[in-house]
């Protein structure tokens, strides 16, 4: 007997153009999804006419206003399950609505330290962050994380209904073959992901260490800190078979990050 297929709407703040792991995550989990034979929707900012650049980060463009087309496009699309990615933006706001006017379950994730995240950027003390947190994934069924350890912190602010959502990695783009020829001493330390500053990367950059510095990857700190430190390589975005050619000529990986949950591209390296 053949297993039910579902029709699945994913909601989320952050998606394709701007580039992250949320992103590249929630495209793996379309095509995995879809290949199962299931049906997959995600909804993001790109679908709304209506965006405003993220004050601070004009990459990221978010959806204002959506509510009534964002409901108009879940009833139109009619989905078994409803999963809503990003837990601070208008939209994830808007689906939460939805689904607690209808009734309808959904699940959440909890794919970045976003109390952490939102001090090292605005100052907001961790204790208001984390009682929205609590506020906002309440009702979800499932609150979606990347690593067992999140889990345990996450119980520690308070949140209930914690799932383990294991990552994966396409191992046969990823791999320490046919790296390419980086000029530089060696060893290589590399980062590669967003040059921002919640990525913590002048904990990095300011360490004296033999050999050369790596960052692959742009954002909105990436003039400037391009800027300060002259002795660092800075390639700006890679993509595809050139990234893990990148990462497979490093000899170090390097991640400060500390408003990550568990960064993909950490199991990319």
């Amino acid at each position: 007997m053949d297993e039910k297929k579902y029709r699945i709407a994913i909601v989320t703040d952050a998606y394709f153009p701007h580039i992250s792991g949320v992103a590249t995550t929630l495209q793996a989990m379309e095509r995995e999804l879809t290949q199962m034979g299931n049906t997959v929707l995600i909804i993001s900012p790109r679908d709304f006419k209506f965006k405003i650049p993220l004050i601070t980060y004009p990459e990221i463009k978010l959806a204002l206003f959506a509510d009534r087309e964002l409901a108009k496009k879940l009833d139109d699309f009619k989905p078994d399950a409803i999963h809503i990615s990003v837990d601070l933006g208008p939209l994830g706001l808007a689906a939460r609505a939805f689904c607690l006017k209808r009734n309808f379950p959904f699940t959440t994730a909890y794919h970045t330290r976003f109390p952490e995240y939102v001090k090292a950027r605005t100052g907001i003390p961790l204790t208001w962050s984390y009682a929205y947190m609590r506020w906002f994934h309440a009702p979800s069924k499932h609150v979606m994380c990347a690593s067992r350890t999140l889990i345990d912190e996450l119980k520690m602010h308070g949140l209930k209904n914690l799932a383990y959502w294991p990552r994966g990695v396409d191992t046969e783009l990823f791999t320490p073959n046919n790296p390419i020829n980086l000029p530089g001493e060696r060893p290589i330390f590399m980062y590669m992901g967003r040059v921002a500053v919640e990525k913590n990367l002048e904990a990095f950059l300011n360490l004296d260490l033999p050999g050369s510095k790596y960052i692959v990857g742009g954002g909105p700190a990436h003039d400037h800190l391009k800027a300060k430190y002259k002795d660092v390589h800075f390639t700006g975005y890679k993509f595809g078979e050139e990234l893990a050619r990148h990462v497979a000529a490093s000899d170090v990986f390097v991640f400060p990050s500390l408003t990550d949950t568990l960064g993909l591209v950490m199991l990319e390296a």
